[in-house]
């Protein structure tokens, strides 16, 4: 699970700007798309390849944040005569505009996601096609993988396929807009569907075992000539959204499995000395985490805006729930029993977001493909094995890591020498640094590293910790040091 975003008011990025391009440097993020690539992408947009089957007719609509321009889902929602549910899901089809072997697919094969800092993003694509030709901005017409899904009245899918279509969203809407819509009731049908529809879909995950976690978005701000973190709680639409795409992701990954070549997003259940630990973690921030009570039930329980509840699902999320990519051909998967991504508690796969994620614009191949009975593009088939390796480059999470440790330097920078509770809720001893961990503070809510000076560190222990360093500039991951006794 990614941690939170972070944005930034714009007194704090232009105060933070020279440590914002020094974070840009550190991760060797490129900062322009090379003049042949730019040329490419300009020739994609006059001449793409353009699918024969025309969807204009249905009226799709875009829920994204109000500056978004690089749109990769749009939905069309509506009741099915008998009962139950009928979803268009259209992504943008980033195939009609790269050529395999090209200048756009090999840079996109460097760059791998879009990055996204607190200032602004590093893009995939090349703008002209992430943010206009194939972004599916309203009112122009442009091709898609158009995704319908069959849902009986409890919200479980009944029938999933995709095919290539044409499609015209007819509305760009907002999250804070449409939960307004939704809450005063004034929303069109089929975007008041997707409240009914998101809800089953959680009642569906639970059953299943699955976790959503929506941890709130940090920003921070510049007042008074102090920078300050606040939060802001995700919208119950954002969630239902998300459900849309996680029933996407996971009819593409059953899609996949049925015709035995695809590339699965996997999760191991954590080892129980990490579920121990995290236990611990919870016990520390007075988190009542019963024996008996799953993670997922633990995490529905949670509050976001709770500081604590939030600085637990962080940690924990990052300590339990590693994911990777699975490859598989002629159904072989390497390890058959390991098919499931286990904070999904099914399998699944990542598809819905080609503008801004490499690997996306291959299973939706494989997925079209599948649902058209054709053999899978040779281009696909090459570079199949090789994708899990070039994902592992991806810079995204690293920026995001990056942005929170920058933002919690930012608020310290000016109490250096100052002296704060906090508790240790993590050690570096199985990695032979007994002195070395991380500590939580209460206020500000803030997670960094600690060095003691004589005595091992011990999970769990309440300490008076001296900080030593908040240095937004710092070049090192430990932009926040603490020290102890």
């Amino acid at each position: 699970m990614p941690r939170h975003p972070m944005h930034m008011s714009d007194a704090a990025e232009a105060a933070l700007r020279t440590a914002l391009h020094r974070l840009r440097v550190e991760l060797r993020v490129p900062a322009a798309f090379p003049p042949n690539v730019l040329e490419a992408a300009e020739a994609a947009v006059r001449a793409p390849r353009l699918p024969d089957e025309d969807a204009t007719d249905l009226p799709f609509f875009t829920i994204d944040p109000p500056t978004s321009k690089d749109l990769d889902q749009a939905m069309h929602l509506e009741r099915r005569p008998g009962g139950g549910y009928r979803v268009h899901y259209a992504i943008a089809d980033v195939a009609a505009f790269v050529t395999p072997g090209g200048a756009l697919d090999a840079e996109a094969h460097e760059r791998v996601e879009t990055v996204y800092f607190p200032d602004g993003k590093v893009s995939l694509h090349p703008p002209v096609i992430s943010e206009g030709a194939a972004s599916l901005l309203p009112d122009r017409t442009v091709p898609a993988l158009v995704w319908r899904h069959d849902l009986d009245a409890d919200g479980e899918v009944t029938r999933s396929d995709v095919r290539r279509a044409l499609v015209r969203s007819q509305a760009k809407l907002d999250y804070a807009g449409v939960q307004q819509d939704l809450d005063a009731g004034t929303a069109e049908e089929s975007v008041a569907l997707l409240r009914e529809i998101g809800k089953l879909r959680e009642a569906v995950e639970i059953k299943r075992g699955g976790i959503s976690v929506n941890l709130p978005d940090q920003e921070i701000s510049l007042e008074d000539g102090a920078f300050r973190l606040s939060y802001r709680a995700a919208l119950p639409v954002e969630g239902w959204n998300e459900q849309m795409s996680l029933m996407t992701g996971m009819a593409a990954a059953r899609i996949m499995l049925d015709s035995g070549t695809g590339v699965l997003r996997t999760q191991r259940e954590a080892e129980p000395k990490v579920v121990t630990r995290v236990r611990a973690i919870a016990q520390l921030l007075a988190i009542d985490w019963q024996p008996h009570v799953s993670y997922a039930d633990l995490v529905r329980s949670l509050d976001p805006n709770n500081q604590k509840h939030a600085a637990f699902l962080s940690e924990a999320t990052a300590m339990l729930l590693k994911a990777e990519y699975t490859p598989f051909r002629d159904h072989h998967l390497p390890d058959p029993e390991h098919r499931i991504h286990a904070a999904i508690a099914a399998p699944y796969t990542h598809c819905t977001a080609p503008l801004r994620r490499l690997i996306d614009r291959y299973t939706g191949e494989l997925c079209v493909a599948a649902s058209t009975g054709q053999a899978p593009p040779d281009w696909v088939l090459t570079a199949l094995y090789g994708l899990p390796c070039d994902m592992a480059r991806g810079k995204g999470s690293r920026a995001d890591r990056s942005a929170v440790d920058l933002a919690e330097a930012a608020v310290l920078m000016h109490r250096v020498g100052e002296v704060f509770e906090a508790s240790v809720i993590d050690t570096d001893k199985e990695r032979g640094k007994p002195r070395e961990g991380r500590l939580h503070l209460t206020d500000p809510a803030v997670m960094a590293k600690v060095e003691a000076k004589t005595e091992d560190l011990k999970l769990g222990q309440t300490v008076r910790a001296t900080l030593e360093r908040a240095a937004p500039g710092h070049t090192e991951d430990d932009k926040v040091l603490f020290s102890l006794p």
